[in-house]
């Protein structure tokens, strides 16, 4: 009776090689992000990427298969930044907003992302887009999780009368994204950050303006030029 030699085990990759790969995917990512940033998803090359943390086209490729994969990555990770920054959900209520306020700050120090973000946006509209499904799935989770925190107002009596918790995630999405456009096509002008605190403050009841550094605010000491930008 013949007995079947067992297979030899696959060997283990050592701990060490995990950090390695680990540290050499976010070095990729962050080259990745700052190609595109600079020079479009279209126009940003995958040799360009691999130049910036040195290493063949072929050795990119090893880590992520394509280009679209690439894309796929590096959004997520610009997400894990702003979900950082940004607590959402249940329970969440005006610690939301005042998050989405410092996002919008912090934004205004990475034009280049703002850019591609704005770009890639509109770009995916197009059913084919490889970023298509992204944006229609982070729009969706992001409306969710903001129609919870205007829910949390809601159930505290913040919520201005007529003005629902869908209205108020769907009009806080629009209200950002149309910021950021605004905003780089001229950035002495629009304020991100301060406009959309007077925003929140249309249809959150005592949702109160804070006091500003000046290398935060640009228009906060008036407030009414930070609506007119706001609304155009």
């Amino acid at each position: 009776m013949m007995t079947q030699t067992p297979s030899p085990a696959r060997p283990r990759k050592p701990r060490g090689e995990y950090a390695k790969t680990s540290a050499k995917r976010t070095a990729i990512l962050d080259a990745a992000l700052e190609v595109f940033a600079e020079s479009g998803y279209r126009s940003g090359s995958l040799r360009d990427v691999a130049g910036k943390v040195g290493m063949s086209e072929a050795g990119l490729l090893h880590h992520f298969p394509n280009k679209s994969s690439l894309l796929a990555a590096v959004l997520d990770r610009r997400d894990q930044h702003s979900r950082e920054r940004v607590p959402l959900g249940i329970d969440a209520g005006e610690a939301s907003l005042r998050g989405l306020i410092d996002l919008a700050a912090y934004n205004a120090s990475i034009p280049g992302v703002v850019e591609l973000y704005c770009v890639l946006s509109a770009e995916a509209t197009a059913p084919d887009h490889p970023a298509h499904e992204y944006f229609t799935g982070r729009y969706e989770l992001t409306r969710t999780s903001l129609r919870e925190s205007f829910e949390t107002l809601e159930r505290e009596g913040r919520l201005m009368a007529g003005v629902t918790p869908q209205q108020a995630a769907v009009a806080t999405l629009a209200m950002m994204d149309g910021l950021q456009v605004q905003w780089l096509l001229d950035r002495q002008v629009v304020d991100m950050a301060q406009a959309l605190e007077v925003f929140f403050r249309g249809f959150v009841i005592g949702f109160a303006m804070r006091a500003q550094d000046e290398s935060y605010s640009t228009t906060r000491d008036d407030p009414e030029r930070a609506v007119a930008a706001a609304i155009g």
